[in-house]
């Protein structure tokens, strides 16, 4: 699996200290949440407040809290994450890094936990056929991570029952996982970035080789980056930079996608 952009280290372990992520979590959340949103996605009607909290240093902590209780797919999996690790807030920054992007927390949620989960969630909203196709993953190692929900879930429940044509649901799942993109240039509000898309190959999902892509980084101005410069790597949300990645979280993003591939292509 091609995986282009690499700062020659390998992802870090253990869980990461609060320190190690500077921004709020529900600033964090909202950053990474906001893409989809603006589209009409996901989550609530709110798409201007939830940027207005999100490039505001500050934010307003309570209203951000209230629209990510809200976002009813990704939310329950940061209840989960965070109840697995006796953490008492599910938007600890730690915990909203765990779903966004992938870190130790996740290894902390058992199958059974997941599985149960899952089962409240999403058998209701499925055949029985799709359910025991879904039913399998938390054995076969998934874990509430974006790229699981992408990758797995979202197919069966959301694109495969819409009647997407496979090219095109591979291209909305593409769009909606987190990727990672190497900044080439900025042109005024947007980046141009050297980006991983993601591609069927041979009847599997795979990283294809990189390609140049134009993603909003500003909207007049505000933005969740402070600036860039050409050659830093940003993380990738539908339209949206959402933020810097350095190498730990680089290495994390990477590694974690890669796990939930390889667990979706036992079943695709």
């Amino acid at each position: 699996m091609a995986s282009p952009i690499s700062f020659g280290e390998p992802a870090a372990r253990g869980v990461p200290p609060p320190r190690a992520l500077p921004v709020p979590g529900p600033i964090l959340f909202a950053r990474y949440a906001y893409g989809p949103n603006n589209l009409g996605y996901c989550g609530p009607e709110e798409a201007q407040a939830l940027f207005e909290h999100a490039t505001d240093g500050a934010g307003d902590d309570r209203a951000l809290r209230d629209l990510a209780s809200q976002f009813e797919g990704a939310y329950p999996y940061l209840q989960l994450i965070a109840v697995a690790n006796d953490l008492p807030d599910p938007l600890d920054p730690r915990v909203v890094e765990a779903y966004w992007l992938g870190n130790d927390l996740l290894d902390r949620v058992t199958p059974a936990l997941l599985g149960a989960s899952m089962e409240r969630r999403f058998r209701p909203r499925l055949r029985a056929d799709g359910w025991r196709w879904l039913a399998t993953k938390p054995e076969a190692g998934a874990v509430p991570v974006h790229a699981f929900h992408v990758l797995d879930v979202f197919p069966r429940v959301g694109l495969m029952r819409g009647g997407q044509a496979i090219e095109r649901a591979v291209q909305i799942m593409d769009s909606c996982r987190i990727r990672w993109g190497r900044v080439l240039e900025r042109d005024g509000d947007w980046l141009v970035v050297s980006a991983v898309p993601l591609e069927l190959a041979d009847g599997k999902l795979a990283i294809a080789a990189p390609r140049v892509e134009r993603i909003r980084g500003w909207r007049d101005g505000a933005g969740f980056l402070d600036g860039v410069d050409a050659g830093d790597v940003v993380s990738i949300h539908w339209d949206w930079a959402c933020d810097r990645l350095d190498r730990r979280r680089l290495a994390l993003l990477q590694e974690w996608t890669t796990r939930q591939l390889t667990i979706a292509n036992q079943t695709i």
